[in-house]
């Protein structure tokens, strides 16, 4: 992956940074530092620091203990000058988030800080994000400066509309999301590198609804008939998804991991909660991962106190929960995408998850024999097969649930880009989005 320089300014936006640098991290990227001595004001080094493994640079006359390495990197046996070092290695260079006042220093050319002069020396990719007050960015004098760094070739990221730092203001200015800065990113390494498109563009601005989890269905006030997904798979869908540009919707059933930084997020506990869910937010998106282990049965009539040893052993009487997938397959609209999972175990996994996508309907189905040790519920990694509509499948060699996840997406994406003909946002066929 690419080295990444990150320019950090002196506005309230500098938090954001962190998730900047944290998802540019996630997704492979050796990550670097600098930052003017305002926006330490907002975040102090330490924390970008801990978040690279690397030292964080405010002055051009402060050594470097890296001597211009990145993390990973052998450390070079002779120190370069510190403002050439790190932006001479670095493959593309984002301002992030650019205040007004930096942005002005950059249009004339200034070089009074480490930050604005790596600036100057920058042979790389240079992005800027603004973010200010809806008034400075409305003012004459930052349009006209905004406007010489595109002439330069500076690539302007935003800003976004939404609501300000200051009480009850709204408006333009808003520093754009951290998954759209790397998405941003990524485009311009991708560019440079000569590239008809770069990998994971078709996803910036798809909606993307993911389940994840294992639904629980009440025997009594205190408990459940479950199964033993972690929702670690459609965690790590969500989050790279979110990573490439998309705008993702989770559903989580019974998940205790940390919501995906960019994530909308919805907790529920049965399959009935689920399907509720996926149906509010099926008919606005573009894909459906349906990663979540939803319950086949539930009890009946569930007790609403807790049943006691004492009484003797009940007898539970079970009925089936409604198919969520097929529900959602039948209604679906031109130019959706649907992937199912299948859990399966054993010698008939193929020809039980070619019999789930012929019968639901799907495009694709995406499956994990969870017979292998090491893989699967509660693992962190996975080895899985994907099974398109088209006949044609491809085996995923085991590795990480997020290497997992990104192959998954890249499959996706080439099978829409193949049938499509190219990004799915505005796909005009039945079936141009078919994956």
């Amino acid at each position: 992956m690419a080295r990444l320089l990150i320019g950090v300014t002196g506005s309230i936006a500098a938090y954001k940074a962190l998730e900047t640098v944290r998802l540019s991290i996630r997704a492979g990227h050796r990550v670097r530092v600098v930052q003017t001595p305002a926006s330490r004001r907002f975040v102090g080094t330490e924390s970008f620091a801990a978040l690279t493994g690397a030292p964080v640079l405010v002055s051009e006359f402060e050594p470097d203990p890296l001597r211009g390495a990145y993390p990973g990197e052998p450390i070079p046996e002779r120190s370069p000058i510190t403002h050439l070092g790190l932006v001479q290695r670095a493959d593309a260079y984002l301002v992030a988030p650019a205040s007004a006042n930096t942005i002005a220093k950059l249009a004339a050319g200034h070089a009074d800080s480490l930050l604005t002069t790596a600036a100057l020396a920058a042979d790389c990719p240079v992005l800027v994000a603004p973010a200010m007050n809806d008034r400075m960015y409305a003012h004459a004098a930052t349009r006209a400066n905004l406007a010489t760094l595109r002439e330069r070739g500076v690539r302007i990221v935003g800003p976004g509309e939404g609501e300000l730092a200051s009480h009850g203001e709204h408006g333009p200015g808003r520093m754009s999301e951290p998954v759209e800065l790397l998405a941003a990113v990524e485009e311009a390494l991708h560019a440079r590198a000569g590239d008809s498109a770069p990998a994971g563009a078709g996803w910036l601005g798809r909606r993307v609804l993911v389940t994840a989890g294992g639904t629980r269905e009440p025997i009594d006030a205190v408990r459940y008939l479950g199964n033993r997904s972690s929702g670690r798979m459609g965690h790590a869908l969500a989050a790279r998804a979110a990573a490439r540009g998309a705008e993702v919707t989770l559903v989580a059933a019974n998940v205790s991991l940390p919501d995906p930084a960019g994530v909308r997020v919805r907790p529920v506990s049965t399959a009935a909660e689920l399907a509720d869910a996926c149906a509010a937010a099926f008919d606005d998106c573009d894909v459906l991962l349906m990663a979540a282990a939803v319950a086949d049965f539930r009890p009946r009539d569930p007790a609403l106190h807790k049943l006691k040893k004492s009484d003797g052993v009940p007898t539970l009487e079970l009925e089936p929960t409604p198919d969520v997938l097929s529900g959602l397959a039948a209604r679906r609209h031109p130019g959706q995408v649907i992937v199912g999972f299948a859990a399966e175990h054993g010698e008939r996994a193929l020809e039980h998850a070619r019999d789930k996508l012929a019968r639901k309907r799907l495009d694709a189905v995406v499956l994990n024999d969870v017979s292998q040790a090491g893989i699967g519920f509660e693992a962190d990694d996975n080895e899985v097969t994907v099974l398109v509509a088209d006949g044609t499948e491809m085996a995923l060699a085991r590795a990480g649930k997020e290497r997992v996840a990104d192959q998954i997406l890249d499959r996706v994406e080439q099978l829409v880009t193949r049938e499509g003909g190219g990004d799915v946002r505005g796909a005009g066929s039945d079936r141009a989005a078919r994956v």
